[in-house]
């Protein structure tokens, strides 16, 4: 009996370890609808939207599977001093089965005028991180062992970041390094995880005006970070009227995704998208879902064509 238990207890060990591997080591929190909230993914986008912004979004992936990654985020940004500093909030509530992470994001920018409408802005993000596993949960009850009692994870530390960013009405591209200060978690005196090292995005896209109605907005976005699979997503979004944009993206070996947003009012936007798994991914979920609601408080008319007419 001694025997089993202490299988038992080396078994649930190593699962709680790999676990912990799996999660620290992944690639930060993703969105389908970065293209619409450009200050998730570079700290230089701050205030690019040139009034006050608010953002919210919901993200539930890989649908149908139990304590799947369940994700909100609330980032807020403006422009002050002339129109040259920006300054934005962000914060991200992050669950992944035993594994919860909180990051509270304060965001510098300052927006250089390179040619009429075009700007160059360079970003500094610092925030806190905490980070916390629940591995009594994964034991499934109390257990006499204090080998198990003592793996527990739980950790606050310091996160910064920094980004580039060119911005005209036509063409948009950027470069940012959302996280400098890879973590460590010491598990007990023998066991320490390190996290990943930095992971880099670039970011462009292209606005083409097919016709007095019709806009198309194509758009890439490259994820690299050391000791894991290079990524990219390849987006097209189609905007009929400044009111309704409907896209289609592909994440590399991961899904298809489908977007669709609608100017509500000139202040107003809401968004949503289903990424469709392929390869691999089909055999977890049937998909993910996300949801975006963003106020702009911009009360100067803008070029918005009624779809009535």
């Amino acid at each position: 009996m001694r025997h089993q238990h202490t299988i038992r207890t080396h078994f649930i060990i190593a699962l709680i370890l790999v676990s912990a591997t799996n999660c620290l080591a992944q690639q930060r929190v993703q969105f389908t609808q970065y293209m619409f909230n450009g200050l998730v993914i570079n700290p230089a986008y701050a205030g690019a939207d040139e009034a006050l912004s608010l953002t919210f979004i919901q993200r539930n992936q890989w649908a149908g599977v139990e304590n799947a990654p369940e994700t909100q985020t609330l980032s807020a940004h403006t422009l002050f001093g002339k129109r040259h500093i920006g300054l934005g909030l962000t914060l991200i509530n992050d669950k992944i089965g035993v594994h919860k992470s909180l990051n509270a994001l304060t965001t510098y920018a300052y927006h250089l005028q390179v040619a009429e409408k075009s700007f160059l802005s360079m970003g500094l993000q610092v925030g806190i991180n905490r980070r916390q596993s629940d591995y009594a949960s994964l034991v499934g009850g109390s257990t006499y062992d204090p080998r198990l009692n003592d793996v527990a994870v739980a950790k606050t530390f310091l996160d910064f970041g920094m980004g580039i960013y060119f911005r005209s009405p036509k063409f948009h591209a950027g470069l940012s390094i959302p996280e400098l200060i890879p973590g460590r978690f010491d598990v007990n005196d023998s066991v320490t995880i390190q996290l990943s090292k930095s992971p880099y995005f670039f970011f462009t896209k292209y606005r083409l005006k097919a016709s007095d109605f019709v806009e198309f907005e194509p758009s890439v976005f490259l994820k690299y970070q050391a000791g894991l699979p290079f990524s990219y997503d390849v987006n097209a979004n189609m905007i009929y009227r400044k009111v309704l944009t409907l896209g289609l993206s592909y994440r590399k070996d991961e899904s298809v995704d489908f977007l669709l947003k609608a100017q509500i009012t000139r202040q107003l936007q809401i968004g949503y998208s289903y990424d469709h798994p392929i390869g691999n991914v089909t055999l977890l979920s049937n998909g993910s879902h996300e949801l975006m609601v963003q106020y702009v408080f911009r009360f100067v008319e803008k070029d918005i064509t009624s779809p009535r007419r």
